[in-house]
């Protein structure tokens, strides 16, 4: 098993490379443009293959890295298919999985922050993207989001694996790095002990400012990240 997370200090976002050794594969999830050369700086380091790129969601923050890795390596580029990403290789739904060596790796449909999330669970570990986050999670009040789907996201898929089960976010903005299921439940502070309805009011008063560059990176991520057409 290899397994390295990686941090874009710009938009504090995770990306997560996971590898079987045996088999020499990997797979990237959320990986950010700026940062393909290092991503390939350690698979070759690592003598592995890059099979698949999977991205969480159409990210509003930052430029998805995963064109660029699939021109440099010939992966396969995955997401949910209601993404609206035309772009993907493989096209995922609820309960489909992903084989990397012999090993899979689970598809969850966690729509909400965005119509089309998934997470990915991988042995003892899940990556949550925007969904769940370490002490919160994704806002909804943008790209379709819905307070009570992300809801119904988290407490009836997420927090239904067991309590030692490893969250990896998709950022944290306070230098963390890992979570787990139990711990969300108990400590989540817009989650834990509140009603869907408690959590919908949470989420209504927000009134966050949208990212910075989300006029370039949601046309841009809807082509898996080709900046130009």
């Amino acid at each position: 098993m290899f397994f390295r997370q990686l941090l874009e200090t710009e938009t504090s976002t995770y990306t997560y490379i996971l590898g079987d050794p045996t088999w020499h594969e990997a797979v990237v999830i959320d990986p950010v443009l700026e940062t393909i050369d290092e991503i390939l700086r350690i698979l070759d380091r690592e003598s592995m293959r890059l099979a698949y790129v999977l991205d969480t969601h159409v990210h509003a923050d930052h430029v998805t890295g995963a064109s660029a890795l699939r021109a440099h390596t010939g992966a396969q580029v995955v997401i949910s298919r209601r993404a609206a990403a035309p772009c993907a290789d493989v096209p995922v739904d609820d309960n489909d999985f992903i084989v990397l060596g012999d090993d899979v790796i689970r598809v969850i449909s966690t729509p909400g922050h965005t119509p089309g999330c998934a997470s990915y669970r991988w042995r003892d570990r899940v990556f949550t993207g925007d969904a769940l986050l370490i002490g919160g999670c994704g806002r909804t009040d943008f790209q379709g989001g819905d307070a009570g789907a992300l809801y119904d996201s988290i407490t009836g898929k997420i927090f239904t694996l067991r309590d030692e089960t490893l969250v990896y976010p998709g950022h944290d903005y306070a230098g963390r790095h890992v979570s787990c299921v139990g711990e969300e439940k108990r400590m989540n502070r817009r989650l834990a002990g509140k009603s869907r309805e408690e959590f919908i009011a949470i989420m209504a008063e927000l009134h966050l400012s949208k990212p910075k560059k989300i006029h370039v990176a949601v046309p841009a991520n809807q082509r898996c990240g080709a900046l130009n057409i």
